[in-house]
């Protein structure tokens, strides 16, 4: 059978929204023989520290998460770090257009490096602060600046090709 990595999970912190339980996600990733698993939730990182100490336990019960990752020790199930954002066109734009939110397609983030995670933080952190109108937006703009080392996907059925 070939190996199989989930790149779209939706944890406890997607509110609404996320099944899966962190506590829980590695092992039963490794009974299933995946390799790896990412966290996307949907438009917040809340849950990564957790995610990251989970995947650190689940290898090694016993194991110091920060001596863990200054070792650079191999996952069992290597944590993937990601956010499923939310794009528009112009996250300046705050104002209803004829009565409607301005429009808004889902976009997956994946870490490719320390580089990459950086860039979603930052994405992230902007989308609150300079792009919040009823949910935490980003546009292409914010996105050329920070893509380095980034991995993208057209996200769910709300991302931008399968609306196109």
């Amino acid at each position: 059978m070939e190996k199989f990595v989930h790149l779209h999970v939706h944890t406890e912190y997607s509110l609404l929204d996320g099944a899966t339980r962190i506590s829980k996600i590695f092992k039963r990733c490794d009974e299933l023989g995946m390799p790896a698993v990412a966290i996307t939730d949907h438009g917040n990182m809340y849950g990564v520290l957790e995610f990251v100490k989970a995947a650190i336990k689940h290898t090694d019960p016993e194991a110091d998460p920060f001596r863990f990752i200054a070792e650079r020790r191999p996952f069992k199930v290597k944590p993937i770090l990601g956010c499923e954002l939310y794009m528009t066109e112009d996250m300046s734009v705050k104002t209803t257009q004829g009565g409607k939110m301005p429009k808004y397609n889902h976009i997956v983030l994946l870490a490719k490096n320390k580089t990459g995670y950086k860039n979603i933080v930052k994405l992230d952190s902007l989308s609150y602060i300079d792009g919040f109108y009823g949910k935490p937006r980003v546009d292409l703009d914010l996105l050329r600046k920070h893509h380095e080392g980034l991995i993208a996907t057209s996200a769910c059925l709300a991302g931008g090709i399968p609306q196109y």
